[in-house]
């Protein structure tokens, strides 16, 4: 199994700016994707970001612009850029790992253990 290891979350005030870091064990996968779902208290687990093997990203329309996701594809490691920070972006954050074809199907892949991101109004 792949182990994924998240930091960088905490608390910041409305419009402000945090990092977020999940480094793998080891690419389990080979050709993979790297990203960043969140869950708020009472809501779905949504995607916020991947990055694929090639460099290619999507992002939540709630989130573009003011996200910036990356990698550092010897290192396995997945950064997410939070920028103009808001209330409603408060949640755990949970980075993935996965093939690029199975990246957006729940069963596959392995998950960090989450990290909690407030944002104070």
């Amino acid at each position: 199994q792949v182990q994924l290891v998240e930091s960088g979350g905490g608390l910041v005030q409305d419009g402000g700016s945090l990092r977020l870091s999940c480094a793998a064990s080891k690419n389990y996968f080979g050709v993979s994707s790297m990203g960043w779902y969140r869950q708020a208290p009472g809501k779905e687990r949504e995607l916020v970001a991947r990055i694929t093997s090639t460099g290619r990203t999507n992002y939540a329309d709630s989130v573009k612009g003011r996200f910036t996701i990356s990698r550092d594809m010897a290192k396995y490691t997945v950064f997410l850029q939070m920028d103009s920070l808001k209330p409603e972006d408060t949640a755990v954050y949970y980075c993935k790992i996965a093939q690029d074809r199975y990246f957006y199907q729940p069963d596959f892949g392995s998950w960090g253990q989450g990290t909690q991101v407030t944002v104070s109004s």
